[in-house]
């Protein structure tokens, strides 16, 4: 059985030749991966809540929205790319603030109790 790297790396050979313009690069790539974290939010927001039987956001869900955003809007700025720099500029600043108000809580919590 063939890996998933193994897979991966076939298909952009086969993609690279049909369509020579298409270039594998550490940009592509680096976005990717941002997308690929993106993506990892909604798998960890859906195992959160199927475990409580409720809708719950765990906190990595910010830290994959937060780190995937970042990525991507990197690559979008890369890329000069206007509608991808306005989809992911606004929402990081929004996941920065998220994770602020847990810290922020959670230090307090840690100040009350202690």
């Amino acid at each position: 059985m063939e890996s998933i790297f193994g897979f991966a790396l076939n298909f952009f050979k086969d993609l690279s030749l049909k369509y020579p313009t298409f270039k594998l690069d550490f940009w592509l790539i680096f976005g990717f991966i941002g997308q690929a974290m993106f993506t990892m939010r909604f798998l960890v927001q859906w195992i959160a809540s199927e475990k409580k039987k409720e809708s719950v956001i765990p906190v990595s869900f910010w830290y994959f929205s937060l780190g995937g955003g970042l990525i991507v809007l990197a690559y979008a700025i890369h890329r000069m790319d206007p509608v991808f720099i306005l989809a992911y500029l606004p929402g990081n600043f929004i996941y920065f603030r998220n994770l602020w108000f847990i810290y922020k809580k959670k230090k307090i919590s840690t100040s009350v109790a202690g």
